[in-house]
């Protein structure tokens, strides 16, 4: 007897908002094979706006964990039974997850094969995503596929850059009101510039990112934007200080991811450390330029942005220095690579 296509599945992702942005082609990959199952998220109240915003996402669940133990253990399998889901597919694999998953029954359960939480799935992937031979967005599709082959259900088509889109008329109107609002000709381009890193991954200093946005070069004309999210106020107007008769100015997003992804949207350069926003503005297919640290589990091969190649620019320390040693990238070369790569013919 042929199996019956899952028509409810889970797809886990509830860790921190880079790492949620790189699931997007999974999201894709999934609802293009089985275009009539619905597809649910579990992510954090943090990630709601971005899951949210995702075209192959039916419905968001938030995970609300609260570091209770037991408690936060017995609330998820509540939720996983209510829902009667056929599959999960944990693309972030935890032992709470595991076994919330386990102890609600959900029939078909998969994960990648690692440490304990491996033994409540009934369907594991062996993948080493530490040794970083892939990309991020490609291990969590490679997992989509497992469940495919496991169904035998045809794969559909990955999805295409851009992965996240904002109605026209709504960027459109943002970007008049930002630039009336800070007195900005609307040919000038923006450059945002996001110092911040969310304690995700080593990043450059505030000195750096002040003298690789003086020394970047334009031949229409540029205004930098610092951009801060809750938290990294502070710094962002470290730098803005540092770059004295520079045009900038600040940018503190408190409104939420959404407003703040808009903003991204109509940037015509995104510049930041391997965190988050720069991957909000891959998955818009912005041009970014992104800094990586040389250690194994955190390369610009692992943490690619989702944007077309031609509009992503890599940075990380030379070969003879260590590998976190973001100091030594200069910053003058690399203002000097991006000039000429995206803002002068």
């Amino acid at each position: 007897m042929a199996k019956r296509d899952p028509k409810k599945i889970l797809l886990v992702r509830n860790d921190k908002l880079g790492d949620f942005m790189l699931s997007y082609p999974a999201f894709g990959l999934l609802k293009a094979s089985l275009p009539d199952s619905r597809v649910y998220a579990l992510v954090p109240e943090y990630t709601r706006d971005m899951a949210e915003a995702c075209s192959w996402i039916d419905e968001v669940l938030i995970d609300d964990y609260q570091n209770k133990g037991i408690q936060d253990n017995l609330q998820l399998v509540r939720l996983f039974k209510q829902q009667r889901f056929d599959a999960i597919i944990s693309l972030y694999s935890t032992t709470r997850i595991g076994f919330s998953a386990f102890a609600a029954g959900i029939p078909y359960r998969l994960a990648p094969a690692t440490k304990l939480a491996q033994f409540f799935y009934n369907h594991r992937l062996v993948q080493r995503r530490s040794r970083s031979e892939k990309p991020e967005h490609v291990y969590n599709c490679d997992l989509v596929l497992r469940f495919c082959q496991d169904h035998n259900i045809p794969p559909g088509n990955l999805p295409l850059p851009p992965l996240l889109q904002f109605e026209p008329e709504a960027v459109h109107k943002r970007h008049h009101e930002f630039c009336q609002r800070h007195q900005i000709p609307a040919t000038r381009q923006l450059i945002f510039v996001h110092p911040g890193s969310g304690g995700s991954a080593r990043n450059l200093s505030a000195e750096q990112y002040a003298e690789l946005a003086r020394q970047i070069k334009s031949d229409k004309g540029h205004t930098i934007v610092i951009s801060a999210g809750p938290g990294e106020y502070e710094n962002a107007h470290h730098v803005a200080a540092l770059l004295g008769d520079t045009p900038h100015l600040v940018y503190e997003s408190r409104a939420g991811l959404k407003q703040f992804a808009e903003h991204i949207q109509f940037a015509d350069l995104f510049i930041g450390g391997s965190t988050g926003p720069v991957h909000v503005a891959g998955a818009l297919d912005r041009p970014t330029v992104a800094f990586y640290p040389r250690r194994r589990s955190a390369t610009s091969l692992r943490w690619q942005t989702l944007n077309s190649p031609a509009r992503r620019l890599a940075f990380s320390p030379p070969a003879d220095a260590e590998q976190e040693d973001m100091n030594k990238i200069d910053v003058k070369q690399v203002a000097d690579t991006i000039s000429r790569h995206f803002l002068c013919q």
